[in-house]
């Protein structure tokens, strides 16, 4: 029962509980088994609360046992990233200039809409220091590494999150994604990831990264994240920024992929050098949208990579986020992130404006581009993943983790909804992820065409 419980998606706890074939006692263990059992290879977690998890889930399933459940999550073992706050425990980002008093006592809204869905909460995953890079690893909690294959990276920043889901400890996962750090570890791990539309899911406190950074669901499938997401897009007056009611997603996940406009670019018009392994899985799952009803034709949205205005973003967020540190707890971060705040301080006013100018220029070439495409897709990455502990593969040409992960950070410069769904492995039995990008406010859609694959049998439900 134990292995059965932790390879259930939510939904498929839900349904076990209704029908009383086990409880949330049981898959909370199941899960604390997991963790015990596989943490010690992977190191996904900061925090492990058995003792507040299961009375969680000893409380939902008397509400289960009495026919009275509360809430669309009641009794479904969760974790969260550790950027975001959850009162009780510290919020500690990975980073040793954190200290652990408190009080904490404050919920991001994210995890308050879980909490008020009575998810159960097993404890706090990995992330770099402060979420800056696309791996995890940070001076405070080591090298987070990929269930698949220890020796190499889980990706990140949200790569605790990733691998929690990845090996049973909890069907679901609350991330964070500034430039990919939902949907590369999830690639990278074999799990589906969705970053909504920017304000889809309010945030507080605001990521120092500003507008490019989402929270966003980490599942088993798709079906999982949407229900995830209308779970923790509920209105929340701390962010200035959020979007409002939205619509529930569920709904639609059925509808399918017929009559959608897609456009598959498998190299963003050549700019970016694909693994053929990876390009092979993609076309494959690209087939799948076409025989499930989608009209695809091979299109690219005709933008140069814009990596510097990405960078001078994200870099002035750097150095914002640590301008309170003095020298000697400076010497405390990341040799990379000090690097990153070197850069971004030197920049100025004007740098930042000419860069939010680039942002907004590509945000109109794909609303544009959108007139004619319900969604792009891509390869989620051009690589599978390489050696645990480093920020570009061994050789790569590039020094920062932005050189290997073309396809993601540009749809968070332009706030677009972007998922990333397992479509293969390669020879080494890596999972490689197909990325689906739709237009602003369509997190609806991309889930459509997410679902339609899991649907075909591209990826497998967990």
């Amino acid at each position: 029962m134990t292995t059965r419980l932790t390879d259930l998606t939510a939904r498929q706890l839900l349904a076990g509980y209704e029908r009383g074939d086990f409880s949330p006692v049981d898959a909370t263990r199941a899960a604390l088994e997991r963790i015990e059992a596989v943490e010690p290879h992977v190191n996904a977690f900061v925090r492990v609360d058995a003792e507040q998890a299961l009375a969680q889930a000893e409380a939902s399933a008397r509400r289960w046992h009495e026919g009275e459940p509360e809430g669309l999550l009641d009794g479904v073992p969760v974790t969260v990233k550790d950027l975001l706050l959850q009162r009780g425990g510290p919020t500690l980002r990975g980073s040793r200039t954190v200290r652990e008093d408190g009080p904490w006592e404050e919920d991001a809204p994210s995890v308050a809409r879980l909490r008020a869905h009575n998810a159960v909460f097993l404890g706090k995953t990995t992330t770099p220091e402060f979420g800056w890079k696309g791996v995890t690893d940070s001076p405070r909690h080591g090298v987070t590494r990929n269930p698949h294959d220890p020796s190499r990276t889980a990706g990140g920043s949200s790569g605790g999150s990733a691998v929690a889901v990845a090996m049973g400890a909890g069907a679901l996962s609350l991330g964070t994604d500034g430039g990919g750090s939902v949907r590369i570890p999830a690639s990278f791990c074999g799990i589906f990831g969705l970053k909504p539309t920017y304000g889809r899911v309010p945030m507080y406190p605001s990521s120092p990264f500003g507008t490019l950074a989402h929270v966003g669901p980490m599942t088993r499938d798709a079906a999982d994240a949407a229900l995830m997401l209308d779970v923790i897009s509920g209105d929340d007056w701390r962010d200035w920024s959020h979007l409002g009611p939205a619509s529930e997603v569920r709904a639609g996940l059925a509808e399918g992929v017929k009559g959608l406009r897609v456009a598959y670019s498998p190299s963003l018009g050549g700019q970016v050098a694909v693994q053929p392994a990876v390009a092979t899985a993609v076309r494959r799952a690209v087939g799948a949208l076409a025989e499930a009803g989608a009209y695809v034709e091979e299109a690219d949205p005709d933008f140069t990579e814009p990596v510097e205005a990405f960078h001078t973003l994200w870099f002035s967020g750097a150095a914002r986020l640590v301008q309170h540190l003095g020298s000697d707890q400076r010497e405390l971060l990341d040799p990379g992130l000090r690097e990153i705040v070197e850069a971004g301080a030197r920049y100025s006013a004007l740098d930042y404006l000419a860069a939010v100018d680039a942002r907004m220029a590509l945000g109109r070439r794909m609303g544009r581009f959108h007139t004619s495409y319900d969604l792009l897709v891509t390869p989620t990455l051009p690589i599978t993943a390489f050696e645990a502990g480093a920020e570009v593969p061994a050789g790569s040409p590039h020094h920062r983790w932005t050189g290997w992960t073309p396809f993601t950070y540009p749809f968070n410069l332009t706030q677009q909804p972007a998922a990333t769904v397992p479509c293969g492995v390669d020879g080494a039995g890596l999972p490689i992820g197909v990325q689906l990008v739709g237009p602003r406010h369509a997190d609806g859609v991309v889930l459509r065409g997410a679902e339609a694959l899991y649907a075909a049998g591209v990826a497998a439900r967990g």
